[in-house]
């Protein structure tokens, strides 16, 4: 995939941080149709196409913070606020929506496939840990449903520029089922996946607040709990909702929110189907 590929943690922190962050192809489709179009575009109209794409989502924060004036006394983590803060001419100009993930991967359609699911089950997480937000009455709600989308945002840059080795992770965990994520990554990589996220942060000068809501060994706190069940039931669903760790994960929401286990499962929809097996 790379040329050279990076072997240390430290190497990866180093090149993530140089690498142009790739989008998804929808994302841009939908920016493109947006700027041919005078009377719908506005911060919030772009906002809400960059705020489903995890991907374009880090690469709008990471501007900002790169570019964060020293009158700044607080840490902006909300799209559309990121977006009137630096104007919405400087977005579109600055913040390009390329290059693509889906040509990135062109030649390699298994990673392509589990990066989309990784993309589209941070959506899904991302609506839980809202919904959940609005019914625990924290105000700060997006700011919650932005640490979910980009929970596992090294997973998904991962994917696209370490494919290979993210298909031997996936294979190892297939050859033994008892096997924790964190053990093969560490297997094939050298290090968590989690640790290159919290490494990435720290370069990246990721708002602090981000950076807790993100770290699950912060669970004691209740917005983080939130969050990282959140994640967790969007990861197991996806497997199918008979997948053996599910009742556990209703439980822990149940008394996140109060409710009982049965009524958990009627808000978060156990009744639907769908399969991803990254």
């Amino acid at each position: 995939m790379l040329s050279q590929q990076p072997k240390k943690l430290s190497e990866w922190v180093n090149f993530l941080t140089r690498s142009e962050i790739p989008v998804l192809k929808q994302t841009d489709r939908n920016l493109e149709i947006l700027k041919q179009d005078d009377q719908h575009l506005s911060a919030r109209s772009v906002a809400h196409v960059v705020k489903y794409d995890p991907l374009m989502t880090v690469k709008l924060l990471r501007y900002l913070l790169e570019h964060k004036h020293r009158c700044q006394e607080h840490d902006v983590v909300e799209v559309e606020q990121i977006i009137l803060m630096i104007g919405l001419e400087t977005t579109l100009n600055k913040v390009p929506s390329k290059p693509l993930a889906e040509d990135i991967l062109h030649d390699d359609m298994n990673a392509l496939v589990c990066l989309l699911k990784a993309a589209h089950r941070a959506n899904i997480a991302a609506a839980y840990a809202f919904d959940w937000a609005v019914r625990l009455h924290d105000l700060h709600y997006e700011e919650i449903r932005i640490a979910t989308l980009l929970h596992d945002i090294s997973e998904m840059l991962m994917w696209c520029f370490a494919p290979n080795e993210m298909l031997q992770v996936n294979n190892l965990k297939k050859q033994n089922k008892a096997m924790r994520s964190a053990a093969a990554q560490e297997r094939v990589f050298g290090f968590s996946l989690n640790q290159l996220q919290l490494e990435l942060a720290i370069k990246w000068k990721l708002p602090k607040l981000l950076i807790t809501l993100m770290d699950d060994s912060c669970s004691s706190l209740q917005r983080v709990r939130n969050v990282t069940l959140a994640v967790n039931l969007a990861r197991h669903s996806a497997n199918g909702w008979d997948d053996a760790a599910l009742p556990d994960d209703y439980e822990d929401i149940a008394r996140l929110l109060h409710m009982q286990a049965s009524e958990i499962m009627i808000i978060v929809g156990a009744n639907k189907q769908h399969d991803n097996h990254c």
